[in-house]
């Protein structure tokens, strides 16, 4: 995984830092939760054929979008965790696969604990958007700025998903994008705890694809979970990189 250029008295600084975050967003997060995702158990497993890394390099990544199969995503609309009295929020993620020698990763952030939306989780890049948003796409790079300092000069767009619907009222357009090293990042410490690469070659695998249920105020929902590492993508993140799997597998 990268080390975004940083000395070995800064990694060590870093890492304490992120070790209390991550402790003290977890507590926070799971107070407003009401349960502990990490401790459902296992309802079954995707279970699909991981995707072929030739598939995987940039050509074969913009060619797929340039010339999209057809086929249907399996999670558009998220079950409302809780009654909304609102309309759908529109908010767009960018989905940055970083093209690393030693095979493709996907650039995730975990979220700071006192946000208001999707607090303590693991999340794409991105937000709301803002009336000043030409486009989903300018939203998503905007956003990635902001939150990673990922500069858009470093990222080739090639393509979107269909739009996802979450369980907390935001309808998502996840915009796709290429992102050739080097490059730097630096996080808003206000709503990114965390900067991180998991290989695409695990999360496009269903066999790491787990399903977990969980009940909410409007019912009972059943949800993906791809835990890697001590990383533990769930919600509406696992749901849009569900989708992707499908895409590329059609």
């Amino acid at each position: 995984m990268p080390n975004y250029h940083l000395d070995a008295s800064a990694h060590a600084l870093i890492k304490n830092k992120v070790c209390l975050i991550k402790h003290f967003s977890w507590v926070a997060y799971l107070a407003r939760l009401h349960f502990d995702p990490e401790l459902l158990p296992v309802d079954s497993l995707g279970g699909e054929a991981a995707i072929s890394s030739q598939y995987l390099t940039a050509d074969a990544l913009r060619m797929r979008f340039s010339n999209p199969p057809a086929w249907t995503p399996e999670i558009t609309v998220e079950r409302l965790v809780r009654p909304l009295s609102r309309e759908l929020t529109d908010a767009a993620v960018l989905v940055p696969i970083v093209m690393r020698d030693a095979g493709p990763t996907l650039l995730l952030t975990q979220r700071t604990a006192h946000l208001h939306d999707h607090a303590g989780q693991i999340s794409f890049p991105g937000g709301r958007v803002e009336r000043r948003d030409a486009s989903p796409i300018e939203t998503a790079l905007r956003e990635t700025e902001e939150e990673v300092g990922l500069a858009r000069r470093h990222i080739d767009v090639i393509g979107a998903l269909p739009d996802y619907h979450t369980g907390t009222g935001f309808r998502v357009t996840p915009v796709v994008g290429i992102v050739q090293p080097p490059f730097d990042v630096h996080a808003d410490t206000f709503e990114v705890a965390e900067i991180f690469e998991v290989p695409m070659a695990f999360l496009m695998n269903g066999a790491h694809h787990q399903r977990r249920t969980a009940q909410f105020e409007t019912g009972s929902r059943t949800f993906y979970v791809m835990s890697y590492e001590r990383y533990f993508i769930w919600g509406a993140t696992a749901g849009m990189l569900r989708n992707l799997f499908h895409f590329l597998r059609a």
